[in-house]
């Protein structure tokens, strides 16, 4: 019952009922599909984007290899095309570099919001 009301609870960038972002890879800071954040979550795993080979490739060179495989944490290692719960201040670092991948606004926690402006995902916002 907690896990339910917990996610209830999380909202998206437009203030409605949080989104799956993806479950195949499994994401999210908690592997369960979603890009919910709480206190343990360090980096703020919150936007939900489809990766590119450019994003791929400036978050190597900052450090955080996201291609990988790291078994133990339960992470397959992207690639293209996948979607996946991001670090905000991390895309927001892509997007200042302009590497920033799409976002998936409903999937999106509005807890985003604290360390990226509304109109800069909107501009990336995934189109179906």
């Amino acid at each position: 019952m907690f896990e339910l009301n917990f996610l209830m609870k999380m909202k998206n960038v437009f203030g409605e009922e949080l989104q799956s972002c993806c479950t195949d890879p499994m994401t999210g800071f908690y592997r369960d599909g979603y890009c919910k954040t709480d206190q343990f979550d360090q980096g703020r795993h919150t936007v939900c984007a489809i990766v590119t080979e450019g994003f791929l490739s400036f978050s190597k060179s900052r450090g955080n290899d996201l291609s990988t495989p790291i078994p133990a944490y339960q992470f397959p290692g992207l690639k293209p095309g996948d979607q996946w719960c991001l670090c905000a201040l991390r895309w927001k670092e892509a997007f200042d570099a302009g590497f920033a991948p799409q976002v998936i606004l409903e999937a999106t926690n509005e807890k985003t919001l604290d360390y990226v402006e509304l109109q800069d995902l909107i501009k990336h916002a995934y189109k179906k």
